[in-house]
């Protein structure tokens, strides 16, 4: 696999087939990118599951916070690692021994072990790197476009709560700023 480019089908297989993802590194403080990937991850109905040793035992958005992946008492279908690049090695081994086993390791933005990736995948398992999952969620299911920022209709009301309904991800997403206005302009720059 490279791992410097992931085809748009790999994320999206990954995405649309795992429902449990423990999160190595989530952090109940709010202003943490942990806890908004994993909020925002939690709302779009993936069972949740928060890893930190010095929180272990404490709730997090109604999720118990485990100290280690071996302490979690259901399997899990993702690692979503929230930890530098040196702890990935360690993290990928701890899922090795795990039964049964998890299918993903997910790497965030700016983690990156080659060798846990090639340890991960000699025995199995499928590896993103550099990525994250609310990011990569959002973008394939157009829920944020290029810019960063939701095309879908603005509105004041707060969202209801109750059914979470996930967003298809089996489609194609459109290419960044295809609008009627950007096509219009595109041809008549072309006309000159």
């Amino acid at each position: 696999m490279n791992h410097d480019s992931y085809p748009d089908s790999y994320i999206r297989s990954i995405l649309n087939t795992v429902k449990t993802i423990a999160m190595v590194g989530a952090s109940r403080k709010e202003n943490r990118p942990s806890y908004f990937a994993f909020k925002y991850l939690l709302e779009r109905g993936y069972k949740m599951i928060p890893v930190n040793p010095g929180q272990a035992g404490q709730i997090m958005l109604g999720q118990t916070i485990y100290a280690r992946l071996s302490d979690i008492p259901e399997p899990i279908d993702m690692i979503d690692i929230f930890r530098a690049s040196q702890y990935a090695l360690a993290i990928v081994r701890e899922v090795l021994a795990l039964s049964p086993r998890p299918q993903v390791i997910w790497m965030q933005l700016g983690v990156r072990s080659d060798e846990a990736a090639v340890l991960a995948e000699t025995n199995g398992l499928k590896v993103v790197m550099n990525r994250c999952p609310k990011i990569e969620y959002g973008r394939l299911s157009s829920e944020i476009a290029w810019m960063g920022v939701n095309t879908r209709t603005l509105s004041s009301k707060k969202a209801t709560i109750g059914g979470v309904q996930r967003i298809s991800l089996n489609r194609s997403s459109a290419p960044g700023g295809a609008t009627e206005a950007a096509d219009r302009v595109q041809r008549e720059e072309g006309g000159h």
